[in-house]
């Protein structure tokens, strides 16, 4: 039993009340404030008490305890003074504890507050925390950051780029740099780092394969036999999939839906991402018009903007064919659960499942692996849906639509002066209706042109 003085819990016993203490508190616990803790005992043949004090704490979620003298051979006065030097001995090594920790503080607990509290990216971080779980923290995430050199960087790197996945390891280099960017800034972090961020010196063109392209910076384009290619590929396999005698076994062709969305990149410039989170009512079949919410806009916070696209004959005739087969959702993309819309990344991964010759990694199990939507016989390189939108671009250009009007048309974010942007306030609705119009007769123009070739040969 725990027992406290008369006078009330967290006070001090007195020496009265020791001395009163009767035979059947044997075992009893007194509590004297302050982790002073006394357990009675009695000796064999002495009507006496005696009391044992210890001082008790908690070192990392463990009780623990310091002897401080029993009573009355030590008198309370002694007994406190030891339970005094023991309790700031305790905060001297805990302290130290502490101090000791905070000097080991791993790369894993740097990332797990720079991903909290340093970095937001549009997609919440999913991606970000993605490829640190699979590429990163297992090799540095134990390591102590005050211990990380250039080396380890280094080797975490090699390994990526020894599994042939370069731009992972660029990607990777520049997200480390900034993780210990944001560190150099803040404890105990700084601390930490006195000898500097290990990932700067680290040079990614000398760890990278000798003939990969360190800027990255796609620039395909498609030509209008590729355009006509790739009309012709889908009604193939649309073809051939209804000719198949057992539907379980043949090849089923790309989804309308995706057939959609990728003439949509092309004809309407648009990002694949913002397309497929689109909701029909964005979409006004009467005015022939598409409104996309800086919700759904690619962008920094602040410098997002509404875009409203005018749709050509042949942007409204893909909205009319995913409202014939989604218009009674939500979205004009569902997800199967038709509660959102698709993934964003879908799109891109259906076209990328079937150029499997320009990946660089194994058959991925349920997805498709071939290279049916491989164009020029793979002499170009592959393609994505945002190279559609930069086809379209590139088509504006041709067609003698000036820079700035596909500017707009893109929804970028126009560069220039600060007072510019804010004084210039023409919205260019009549230049850019115009160019996207010009756009979908050049596209249709390109497609018709084989159709009047094939036709003329018969």
């Amino acid at each position: 039993m725990t027992r406290y003085p008369k006078s009330g819990r967290g006070r001090k016993w007195t020496v009265a009340e020791l001395k009163a203490i009767p035979a059947d508190w044997r075992g009893d616990v007194l509590r004297d404030g302050d982790g002073l803790v006394g357990a009675v005992r009695f000796i064999a043949g002495d009507s006496a008490p005696r009391v044992h004090f210890r001082y008790e704490c908690k070192r990392e979620g463990k009780k623990a305890w310091h002897y401080c003298g029993t009573w009355p051979m030590s008198s309370l006065d002694a007994i406190r003074r030891a339970r005094d030097e023991a309790r700031e001995q305790v905060k001297a090594t805990l302290a130290a504890e502490e101090r000791r920790r905070a000097e080991d503080a791993s790369v894993q607990e740097l990332y797990e507050q720079w991903i909290r509290d340093g970095v937001l990216r549009r997609d919440g971080n999913a991606a970000l925390k993605r490829s640190f779980e699979r590429d990163v923290l297992p090799v540095l995430g134990v390591k102590p950051v005050r211990l990380v050199t250039e080396h380890h960087v280094r080797g975490a790197l090699r390994a990526l780029v020894a599994r042939g996945v370069n731009r992972t390891a660029v990607e990777v280099h520049r997200n480390i740099k900034q993780m210990f960017r944001w560190a150099e800034k803040r404890q105990p972090w700084r601390r930490l780092l006195q000898d500097g961020n290990p990932a700067e010196l680290v040079e990614i063109a000398k760890i990278v394969d000798a003939d990969y392209d360190l800027s990255n910076i796609r620039s395909r384009v498609l030509n209008d036999d590729e355009i006509r290619e790739l009309r012709d590929r889908f009604e193939q396999m649309a073809r051939d999939y209804d000719a198949a005698p057992d539907k379980r076994r043949a090849v089923r062709p790309v989804e309308p839906e995706t057939q959609a969305a990728l003439w949509l990149c092309l004809s309407t410039l648009c990002r694949i991402g913002e397309l497929l989170m689109t909701e029909w009512r964005h979409v006004d079949f009467e005015a022939g018009t598409w409104f996309v919410p800086k919700e759904n806009v690619k962008g920094s916070r602040g410098k997002k903007r509404d875009h409203f696209v005018y749709l050509s004959p042949l942007a409204l005739r893909q909205f009319r064919t995913l409202h014939a087969r989604t218009g009674k959702t939500r979205w004009c993309f569902p997800g199967r659960d038709g509660k959102s819309h698709v993934d964003v990344k879908s799109v891109s991964k259906q076209v990328g499942d079937r150029q499997h010759r320009f990946k660089q990694r194994k058959a991925l199990r349920n997805r498709r692996n071939d290279n049916s939507l491989v164009l020029s016989g793979g002499e170009n390189g592959e393609w994505t849906p945002h190279d559609l939108r930069r086809t379209g671009a590139t088509m504006m250009q041709a067609l003698g639509v000036m820079p700035d009007v596909i500017d707009r048309c893109q929804n970028h974010v126009l560069a220039g002066s600060r007072v510019r942007r804010h004084y210039l306030k023409h919205d260019y609705a009549d230049e850019t209706k115009q160019a996207w119009a010009k756009l979908g007769a050049a596209i249709e123009a390109a497609l018709e042109r084989r159709l009047r070739l094939v036709s003329g040969s018969t």
